[in-house]
Formats: structure tokens, C-alpha cells, sequence
């Protein structure tokens, strides 16, 4: 008996540790992704997809939540590849949801982000009425909220007109950075980095969840 309770708690605890990771690999998926004009968290200026990619070579969409935990893990991370990489032509734009505008800054000002950010939605009632919710069902994305989830394109392969692809390479959950950069690094036709891929298993995150906001630090 001591041994069977043991070991359902034991698996319980797994089972747990699991549903919170969201890492998740880069992968090749079939979507049918629009250019848009949103406007900018920090002004309120419209932004256009299409024309941030013109004299680019690899640019990240990332949609995120201000409250989730698991935009929070990437944030840091992603500001660092920007930073780096942006002279070499990488571009990050971020696409707010499911959260007010006021504290969609205060995210970015917590993590000192600097690349382009606009937003969707600005409530969590929105959350099967955006084109983010659409994108992420049509590429197996699970999740409840799907924050972070990123759309990666190549703007010398983007289509004409409204659709800018009808396939390409996405991430439905947090990044997996090792991996990410090497991504980054071949697409600007730099030299692959001397390092092993970032176990999925690195790190626990909550499950995001707008009711329980995780406490926001500066990295």
C-alpha cells in the first residue's frame, strides 16, 4: 500500500512538473499567416508587418500575455538575441494580448525591451476571437493561452499580397534558446554556435493564468 500511494504521488508530482513546462521545439507547420497593421503599445502609431521585414533576413513574431510566466522566462532572452543579432538582420516585433495596455508597459519596461511591440486584444474575454487564438489552433497549439508563441518569416521567401505564407517554421511555447539561435544564426548565414541544445526539462514555469500573476522582476 505504501508503495502504491507513493507512487501515484510521485507521478502526480510529474504529471505536474510537466504541464507547467511549456518549452517547445522550432517546427515547420502549414499556415496560412496574414500581414496586419497593429498599433504600437508605446504610441499608439501603426505598425506594419510587411514593412518591418523590407531589408531584414529572418523576422520573429511573438505573441505574448504581460501576466503569463512563460513570456516572462523568454522575455530577457529575447531582448538579449535582439540586441545582438538586430545589426545582422534580425527583427523581433511582440504582439500584446489578453491584457491592458498600461500593463503591457510595464512589461516592456520591466525587461527593457527595445524591439517593436504592438497589440491585438486588451482583454482576456478576447481569447477566441483573435487571429493569435486562430494561428495557434491551426498549428496544434493546445495550450489555454498560448503565451509565448512565435511565428518565424523569411522575407525573401514571403508571398505577394495579403498572405505572406502558407507555410513555415513556428514554436507553440517558450523558446528553446540554443535552439532558437542557432535558427537565427543560419538564417543570417553565420556560423553554427559550439553548443548543445537547452534540455526541454531545464526549468519549471506556472501555467499561465491572468488570475494568478507572476510577480514581474527585472532580469
Amino acid at each position: 500500500m505504501r508503495f502504491t500511494v507513493a507512487f501515484f504521488l510521485l507521478l502526480a508530482g510529474f504529471v505536474t512538473i510537466s504541464a507547467q513546462n511549456e518549452q517547445a521545439p522550432i517546427l515547420e507547420k502549414d499556415i496560412v499567416y496574414k500581414d496586419w497593421t497593429l498599433k504600437s503599445i508605446r504610441d499608439g502609431k501603426d505598425i506594419n508587418l510587411r514593412d518591418l521585414t523590407k531589408g531584414k533576413k529572418l523576422v520573429a513574431v511573438v505573441y505574448w500575455a504581460p501576466w503569463c510566466h512563460n513570456w516572462q522566462h523568454d522575455a530577457p532572452m529575447l531582448q538579449k538575441l535582439y540586441a545582438k543579432y538586430k545589426d545582422q538582420g534580425f527583427e523581433i516585433v511582440g504582439v500584446g494580448e489578453y491584457g491592458t495596455i498600461d500593463a503591457m508597459k510595464t512589461s516592456l519596461d520591466t525587461f527593457q525591451i527595445t524591439f517593436p511591440t504592438v497589440y491585438e486584444s486588451q482583454s482576456t474575454a478576447d481569447i477566441q476571437k483573435t487571429l493569435h487564438y486562430g494561428y495557434r489552433q491551426a498549428t496544434g497549439d493546445r495550450r489555454k493561452w498560448g503565451s509565448p508563441y512565435y511565428v518565424f518569416l523569411t522575407p525573401d521567401r514571403l508571398l505577394k499580397g495579403d498572405r505572406l505564407t502558407e507555410k513555415t517554421d513556428i514554436i507553440n511555447g517558450e523558446m528553446i534558446e540554443s535552439e532558437g539561435e542557432q535558427m537565427i544564426r543560419m538564417k543570417l548565414k553565420l556560423p553554427p554556435l559550439e553548443t548543445k541544445l537547452t534540455s526541454l526539462n531545464q526549468k519549471d514555469n506556472e501555467v499561465c493564468d491572468p488570475a494568478k500573476p507572476a510577480e514581474l522582476k527585472k532580469p
